[in-house]
């Protein structure tokens, strides 16, 4: 939970912050627009910002544990 917590949390505000400024219907990736409905891609967002939280976090945990 160490981990999980605050990943979860900067989960939310990044997809907050994302969102507010791209409209979800407009992504575009590798050349080819997403055809997904708005709630999909807001869920997908979602759960990659909260992946990326979590590499982060347990990089950080795993960094701080070995220097102990």
């Amino acid at each position: 939970m160490i981990v999980l917590w605050p990943a979860f949390l900067m989960a939310c505000v990044a997809t907050g912050l994302f969102f507010s400024l791209v409209d979800p219907m407009e992504l575009i990736v590798l050349d080819e627009r997403i055809k997904v409905h708005a709630l999909g891609a807001y869920t997908i967002g979602f759960f990659a910002f909260w992946m990326l939280g979590i590499l982060s976090s347990g990089l950080t945990a795993l960094l701080v544990q070995k220097s102990r």
